[in-house]
């Protein structure tokens, strides 16, 4: 059988970099080709035969070069997921405008047979008249939201499926992806991102922002509403790479998540050893529009992500069980240290499995 040559965008962030390594490991996987628009980490450095292209999806010119090593996989994980204050036409050139070129690679490139999309769970949208009875599943309309997050990933699928069906004279498999939110051992102590379960778990790091808002969580801020379904970052990345080396055809849709149970706040709040501090939905929209404007940014409350926090996105993960399962439900991968990269995190941190 012959191997696969992946391309993967965004291969400088949190999942690209695992992404890059675990595929270069992968017995089905020839070579890796990885484009970012930051240059290359000290964690791709040390790949062996990693193929870097620095640059911006946005501006023409990496398509040549990326055609040159005939990729027969693309995937596409490269967002700017944080919102970029008063810089909302270049985020959209970003996002949009740089994710339909590299779908337009994807349909003409000749080598290319399958083509697969990190979206969201959040564009499902987070509204009032959700419920912790319904479980959206992949046939479910994708709602209009104003966060720009959410709103973003929904255009991208829909100019995803628009190409899709614009391609002629081949096969193209393409797959698009959901997940829920992203957690692992690496994600929560060693690539720390600005996000609710490091400021609760008081990971953050940086300056006076981050110890701001790890003073705020020192309760755990929920509404009635709040709720999350969290995947681990090994399901995430050996679910990608199991529809990569297997050359799916059509166009296929999955909600990225653990079938079970989801967390509340008083199971995440238990969990990292807080109390839960009951906020009405409106005091959380004042709070997130007086940080995201007080810091100009700098605190993610972009507009419109206070509804995230406020009313409850669950998704079946039924399908993708039927698939290819998660090894981790939500609450395992929210609470335990248990993964591929455990052994790089101090042994304070450590929690495995059975001590859940």
């Amino acid at each position: 059988m012959e191997k696969q040559t992946i391309l993967i965008t965004g291969a400088a962030g949190y999942v690209g970099e695992m992404l890059c390594r675990e595929a270069l490991a992968h017995p089905s996987v020839g070579s890796v080709i990885a484009i970012d628009k930051e240059p290359i980490t000290d964690f791709l450095r040390v790949l062996p035969g990693l193929i870097y292209v620095q640059h911006n999806l946005a501006d023409d010119g990496w398509q040549e070069q990326v055609a040159a090593h005939a990729p027969t996989v693309v995937v596409h994980a490269a967002w700017q997921i944080r919102s970029l204050y008063g810089r909302e036409r270049e985020q959209w050139r970003w996002n949009i405008e740089g994710s339909d070129k590299v779908f337009a690679f994807a349909c003409k490139a000749p080598s290319v047979k399958t083509l697969i999309h990190f979206s969201t769970a959040a564009s499902y949208s987070a509204r009032a008249d959700n419920t912790f009875e319904h479980f959206f599943s992949e046939t479910d309309v994708q709602r209009p939201d104003e966060y720009p997050y959410a709103y973003e990933k929904r255009v991208s699928e829909e100019h995803l499926q628009a190409a899709y069906e614009n391609v002629s004279g081949r096969e193209l498999g393409v797959v698009v992806v959901r997940p829920a939110a992203i957690t692992g051992p690496r994600g929560r102590y060693i690539k720390t991102r600005f996000g609710l379960q490091s400021a609760v778990e008081g990971n953050l790091r940086g300056g006076f922002l981050a110890r701001l808002v790890t003073f705020l969580t020192a309760f755990m801020p929920a509404t009635a509403g709040f709720a999350r379904q969290f995947v681990h970052e090994d399901d995430v990345v050996d679910t990608v790479l199991h529809f990569a080396t297997t050359t799916p055809a059509g166009f296929e849709v999955y909600n990225l998540t653990p079938t079970g149970p989801f967390l509340r706040a008083q199971d995440m709040a238990t969990a990292v050893g807080k109390r839960v501090l009951k906020l009405p939905p409106f005091l959380v929209r004042v709070a997130f529009a007086f940080f995201w404007h007080g810091t100009r940014g700098r605190i993610p409350t972009a507009p419109g992500s206070w509804r995230f926090y406020a009313y409850p996105i669950l998704m079946s993960g039924e399908k993708l069980a039927k698939e290819r399962p998660c090894r981790y439900d939500s609450r395992t991968a929210f609470v335990s240290t248990a993964g591929r990269y455990e052994k790089d995190i101090s042994e304070v941190f450590r929690r495995p499995i059975t001590d859940i």
